[in-house]
């Protein structure tokens, strides 16, 4: 697929620079909901400093945040100019059609690692935090983590298969598109849309089948945390605020996680496509 080893050579201090900052700004975010719980009890105690640290808790997050975005548009949107350049020289002799698909999938491809990689690394890094910081909260809760992190990875790698098939269905069906359009013939494009529709709809039924799945595990354990937590008589409001808003962080990055493991299966699937093309390319020299 598209090297994405080759891009950290070629790139790696920017890749490197960007890489810390999507760290530090999960590193911060983790902090968010210990800092709430501060700041209530301290509320209750008449004392503002903790207050004032969670205002500057917002700011810091604000500043880096803010900073990594401007970095990565600029440094993203070379990468799609020399990795497009590149890959559609080497389809000399193809059609146009399947060309501007090509495109529109490396597209894609920078897209994700603009927009969804900086949230996969947050979501990982929040995601072990919060399961850490669970863990000191409540050991119980941190067992439940375990094993319904481990669940919805089980539900989502049985679809692993299913989801790469119909991307590929759908990624044959679009590089036909040009093809079709340039024949101006509505019947024909009302054909080849009603079957990308088709792929799209069936992906669409996929996922919703495994998040509801996933959904229906998380919920048990959102429950599962207040029964446990008030059985073990956690009175100070603080600490069992704190408690439930680290499951819900947790439940924030888990579920977002399949999707990102959905969109990488269909990442892989254009790699290879790209790269199977131009090894027939060499093999026909």
């Amino acid at each position: 697929m598209i090297k994405f080893k080759s891009l950290l050579t070629q790139y790696k201090v920017r890749f490197g620079f960007t890489l810390f900052l999507i760290v530090a700004e999960a590193l911060l975010v983790i902090l968010f909901p210990l800092f709430i719980g501060k700041a209530i009890d301290g509320a209750l105690q008449k004392s503002h400093s903790e207050l004032v640290a969670l205002g500057v808790l917002g700011v810091v997050v604000l500043i880096v945040g803010v900073g990594r975005r401007v970095f990565d548009s600029r440094f993203y949107a070379r990468i799609y100019q020399d990795v497009g350049v590149k890959a559609i020289a080497n389809l000399n002799g193809v059609k146009t059609s399947v060309k501007s698909a090509r495109l529109g999938m490396i597209g894609e491809w920078v897209e994700f690692m603009e927009n969804s990689f900086p949230d996969l690394v947050n979501a990982l890094i929040g995601l072990v935090g919060v399961i850490v910081i669970i863990a000191k909260l409540n050991l119980n809760v941190f067992y439940g983590s375990i094993i319904t992190t481990g669940v919805i990875f089980i539900i989502y790698w049985m679809s692993s298969g299913k989801t790469i098939q119909l991307n590929r269905l759908s990624n044959n069906e679009l590089e036909k598109q040009v093809e079709v359009l340039a024949k101006n013939d509505n019947q024909e494009l009302n054909f080849h849309l009603r079957k990308m529709m088709k792929w799209n709809v069936k992906l669409s039924d996929l996922e919703s089948l495994n998040f509801s799945l996933s959904w229906i595990v998380l919920m048990s354990l959102l429950v599962a945390t207040i029964a446990v937590s008030l059985s073990h008589g956690i009175v100070k409001y603080g600490v069992l605020f704190s408690l439930i808003m680290y499951v819900f962080q947790y439940i924030e990055h888990i579920v977002n996680l399949p999707f990102f493991y959905q969109n990488w299966l269909r990442l892989v699937e254009i790699g290879n496509r790209i790269d199977q093309e131009v090894e027939e390319k060499m093999l026909n020299r």
